[in-house]
């Protein structure tokens, strides 16, 4: 028994998966779609078991350089295997690579019933999926994108996940309290999400007392987000804040250890990883927002077979964002939000 539980961790098949435990899944829908200004309402979602036929489906990812997009990747291939889809997955290797994301997905959609695409720009990628579309659907999955040939889209409002961890920091330091000295790295400049993000986070600080004292962007590797930490600190060495990505969370912990600064200086993340999930819990981070990416990977593949069967209905879905901390870290559901520790970056399901 133990033997053959063992063969299917390695193959990665018939692993039990607790997100599928429940018949439905919690998500939130917007209308009008495609526009996170509108009416969101809160629906119970039911999941396809199977699909009609063995579809190709390509998905290209920014990267899978973090756990975040790794958690994507495993609802992706989770759920094409329930399915019983075929599924091809590209990465562009990080947010600046633009034409080689568009060169991916030229190629791939040519032998593919659908495509999901993390896109690495907000307008970036419209040319080409508007040609792209005409010939199969095309699901945007986690970053938000240019809606033009869009057939459905998976994610969360990125102005609320700003919002969500600017609230958290304004309810500690309110307007009016004593004034502390944050540093903010709000991630990939140029990038879909990165944008949306900043206004939420912006808007919510205003009823902080936080004075803002060094803004850096750059991309979401963990050397890069070092490097921009290492020129902070040394242009700031009074800081008290660093908010940024789970990413810039992951590298603050390290270096603020290094530097013995772990006592005087609190990490904010504005997403969850497995990561964040770790320093929350052993208090090295304080507090972050999850969208669920593991249950984003599994809605993105469900509304591209819905698409293709003709079954689609809820165009525009995404997970409840909720807030981890301490005090939350055991009431929220880890299997929507984070891949197994056995799941390794996985690149076709046939």
């Amino acid at each position: 028994m133990i033997k053959g539980l063992f063969l299917a961790l390695l193959i990665g098949l018939s692993v039990p998966d607790s997100g599928y435990a429940e018949q439905v899944w919690p998500i939130d829908t917007w209308t009008p779609a495609f526009d996170y200004d509108g009416t969101s309402d809160s629906v119970d979602y039911e999941p396809l078991n199977v699909a009609q036929k063995h579809w190709r489906i390509c998905a290209s990812y920014p990267h899978l350089k973090d756990s975040y997009w790794l958690s994507v990747n495993y609802g992706m291939v989770a759920h094409a295997r329930r399915l019983g889809v075929h599924l091809q997955v590209l990465e562009a290797g990080g947010y600046p690579n633009l034409e080689r994301q568009i060169a991916h997905i030229r190629a791939c959609s040519e032998n593919a019933d659908a495509l999901i695409v993390g896109a690495v720009s907000f307008d970036g990628l419209t040319p080409t999926i508007r040609e792209i579309a005409k010939n199969i659907p095309v699901v945007a999955a986690v970053n938000d994108i240019n809606s033009e040939g869009i057939t459905a889209k998976t994610g969360v409002s990125w102005v609320a996940m700003g919002s969500a961890i600017g609230n958290y920091y304004s309810n500690l330091h309110p307007k009016g309290s004593k004034s502390t000295k944050v540093a903010w790295f709000p991630g990939p400049e140029g990038a879909g999400w990165v944008k949306f993000i900043e206004e939420g986070f912006r808007t919510s600080m205003e009823k902080s007392s936080a004075d803002v004292v060094a803004v850096k962007w750059g991309d979401t590797g963990f050397e890069a987000q070092l490097l921009l930490l290492e020129e902070v600190l040394e242009a700031h060495p009074d800081i008290e804040y660093i908010i940024g990505s789970a990413v810039t969370a992951d590298a603050a912990v390290s270096l603020l250890r290094a530097k013995g600064l772990s006592k005087r200086v609190t990490i904010l993340a504005d997403y969850f990883t497995h990561g964040t999930f770790r320093a929350i819990k052993r208090g090295k981070v304080l507090a972050a927002p999850t969208d669920s990416p593991v249950m984003q990977g599994k809605l993105a593949i469900d509304q591209a077979v819905r698409a293709l069967e003709g079954t689609l209905s809820v165009v525009h879905a995404g997970p409840a964002i909720k807030i981890v901390d301490q005090a939350r870290l055991h009431s929220i559901n880890l299997d929507a939000s984070l891949a197994p520790a056995w799941f390794k970056p996985t690149f076709e399901v046939k």
